[in-house]
């Protein structure tokens, strides 16, 4: 299978002011998928421009004919399962089908406490994620008039109706976002993807060597889980998202170094890489005319 290369656009530009045209243009650049992040604010980004997920997403699905959409990730912070579900059915059914659902446990930034609420333990936000995750699963498969009823430890549905379901069937997949043994496990039970960023321990002081390594041991946890429940690994899709290991913006500052790096993970058994759209003076600035070379010719060296 060729290797797959996707982008994330995060969303701080209006839509008439450069955030249209950057979808618009993945897709002419040939992008599988573009995602996009979900969160009420993030990190340098805080204190400017920054917009909803699934309404940008809406807005792209109607700009875009056979670009995938999808975001990386969302999580239990400020999401309650229902109302996420109606969400996804809708978008869903306006972009004919082409959603993918990337999902995570979510940390400890800004939306862990955008809603008044004190910050999770990571044994909490694990406990969430699992119930988050089980009760999304229902809710977008189960399209019978009675509704998915359901009382967990932290989220609830009486009789919650999702007529008609996704276009996608069973539902749209889920692309989950895991390191951890809970998380592997429940990538292997209802992940049509993973995705990892790498060791988030090596960014700082580690060497790419050493992150091959590591996201090598976390592609072998996944295998174990799904083995401990009868399935096969090579079915899930295998994303990295980019930007989180030692290598930084590295492999985007030219055509070669990123057929390198994206070879590295290739043979790790990735199905799909996806890098961000430039942004200037940022943690993701990159020179543009590279980037679209990149986009336009690294798929053909990866076959």
């Amino acid at each position: 299978m060729s290797l797959r290369l996707s982008t994330v656009i995060l969303p701080y530009r209006r839509w008439n002011e450069g955030g249209r045209s950057a979808w618009t243009r993945a897709e002419q650049l040939g992008f599988h998928t573009g995602y996009t992040y979900d969160h009420l604010s993030w990190r340098s980004f805080r204190d400017g421009p920054w917009f909803g997920a699934v309404p940008t997403l809406t807005a792209a699905a109607a700009v875009t004919d056979d670009l995938r959409l999808g975001t990386l990730v969302t999580s239990p912070n400020f999401r309650h399962p229902v109302t996420l579900a109606k969400e996804l059915i809708s978008l869903d059914d306006i972009s004919g089908g082409r959603v993918t659902l990337g999902i995570g446990a979510g940390g400890t930034g800004f939306d862990a406490t955008a809603l008044g609420q004190e910050p999770w333990t990571p044994r909490e936000r694990a406990d969430r994620f699992a119930e988050f995750v089980q009760l999304l699963d229902r809710l977008l498969i189960e399209d019978s008039p009675s509704g998915v009823s359901y009382e967990g430890d932290y989220y609830s549905a009486h009789e919650a109706r999702n007529i008609p379901g996704c276009v996608q069937r069973p539902r749209l997949p889920f692309a989950v976002a895991a390191t951890g043994p809970r998380g592997l496990r429940l990538a292997a039970r209802y992940g049509q993807a993973w995705v990892t960023t790498g060791d988030p321990k090596l960014y700082e002081n580690g060497t790419p060597e050493q992150s091959v390594q590591a996201i090598r041991g976390q592609a072998e946890r996944l295998a174990d889980a799904c083995a401990a429940i009868g399935r096969d690994v090579s079915s899930v899709d295998k994303i990295l998202l980019t930007g989180f290991t030692p290598d930084r913006g590295r492999p985007l500052q030219s055509l070669d170094a990123f057929v390198d790096f994206a070879g590295r993970h290739r043979e790790l058994g990735f199905t799909e890489i996806v890098i961000h759209w430039p942004i200037p003076d940022s943690d993701f600035a990159a020179d543009e005319k590279v980037f679209e070379q990149i986009a336009m010719e690294a798929p053909g060296q990866l076959r």
